[in-house]
């Protein structure tokens, strides 16, 4: 953005974005015998009060993807497909570099983008055991740049599937 505009997208990230990197469990209960499957996911989130939407609407303008999403007093702008992470977030803080503990947060996130762009569409079992335990590495890693990290349930499961592989 100009800078006419008094808007910056990297001071906005620096004090309400996030790089997030989770295990998830999912189960299908629409089908036979509910299966339950395990997956890495990347998102990146930014937060802002309602009334300050319009920020978040000229963030997701400047990036032409994500999506807006408003709960209670909240608003929230987040793009969660890994094709997108790839092609416009990592370049985008590759060229303009955030503050120094968020960029250590992007920095090992971005490793973590690699590693799951590089396993799209894969069935998790066929991963390399590596790319599974440098994966678990990050997100140990990237919990102290967090301001509130949550604890991960299902971090043992991503555990034990480098063992099996």
């Amino acid at each position: 953005m100009t800078k006419k505009s008094n808007f910056n997208i990297v001071d906005v990230v620096n004090s309400n974005g996030c790089f997030d990197l989770q295990f998830r469990k999912d189960t299908r209960y629409e089908r036979t015998n509910s299966p339950t499957y395990y997956r890495w996911k990347v998102q990146f989130v930014i937060t802002a009060p309602k009334e300050n939407m319009k920020v978040l609407e000229r963030i997701k303008k400047t990036f032409d993807c994500g999506a807006i999403s408003t709960t209670n007093n909240q608003s929230r702008f987040s793009i969660q497909k890994v094709n997108e992470i790839t092609d416009t977030i990592v370049p985008f803080f590759k060229k303009h570099r955030l503050v120094e503990k968020k960029n250590k947060d992007f920095n090992m996130w971005q490793r973590a983008v690699e590693i799951i762009y590089r396993n799209k569409g894969k069935d998790i079992k066929k991963w390399k055991k590596n790319d599974l335990h440098s994966l678990i590495e990050i997100h140990k890693s990237t919990a102290k740049y967090k301001h509130n990290p949550r604890k991960q349930k299902w971090i043992q499961m991503a555990q034990s599937l480098t063992k099996k592989i």
